[in-house]
């Protein structure tokens, strides 16, 4: 299990100096769609041009226009870029083309997705699939819960992603289901101490 780091609805400058500080000590780093909106692919080409040793995530949650806004997020840097799972089928495949062309890693978006369609997208073997709640809603309540029921339903999923309040009392549990990333988010990145406090999400981890 990594942790992913997701920077979101900072300044750019804070934005800067987070990726900085997070550089291999979480495994990924995410730039949050509001920072995208923000400032732009373009702009945060200055994020991601330098040797970072942790992998850079764009969350820019593609949902028409997959080949062109993928091609755009590589070019920019991102290792791994998103699509959101309720986009058209033609959608996702465009943009897991795209990935692997670029030797890229496409995040499949799981927000607000019914059973019948992850089944339709659950076919794509080198996607990683992320169970996400709406940070407009509420939590995931009992995350190592959903995640079991996920890997129930959806044996065929291999790389899983949790996203959406998630907390260090999570850990334990969630680490008992083979899941490939922890994402985080305001826990650690408005914690006093940042960088401590992903030094606890790892050491929960056992990293």
């Amino acid at each position: 299990m990594k942790l992913q780091v997701a920077i979101d609805r900072v300044s750019f400058e804070k934005a800067k100096n987070l990726t900085e500080i997070f550089d291999g000590l979480a495994e990924v780093i995410e730039i949050g769609t509001s920072l995208i909106k923000d400032y732009g692919l373009l702009k945060l080409k200055e994020l991601t041009s330098k040797k970072n040793t942790s992998k850079l995530l764009g969350d820019i949650k593609t949902s028409d226009e997959g080949a062109y806004e993928f091609k755009q997020g590589f070019k920019q840097g991102f290792d791994i870029l998103t699509v959101m799972g309720s986009a058209a089928l033609e959608t996702i495949d465009k943009c897991y083309e795209a990935s692997e062309q670029n030797n890229g890693t496409m995040m499949i978006d799981l927000l607000e997705c019914s059973d019948e369609k992850i089944k339709e997208i659950s076919h794509f073997k080198n996607a990683i699939y992320c169970i996400h709640a709406s940070i407009d809603r509420e939590k995931l309540l009992n995350p190592a819960k959903t995640v079991k029921e996920f890997k129930e339903r959806f044996p065929q999923v291999n790389r899983i992603a949790v996203a959406g309040g998630i907390t260090l009392d999570c850990i334990p549990e969630l680490s008992k289901h083979n899941i490939e990333l922890v994402i985080v988010g305001s826990a650690i990145t408005d914690a006093e101490n940042p960088v401590q406090k992903a030094k606890q999400f790892k050491e929960a981890m056992g990293k």
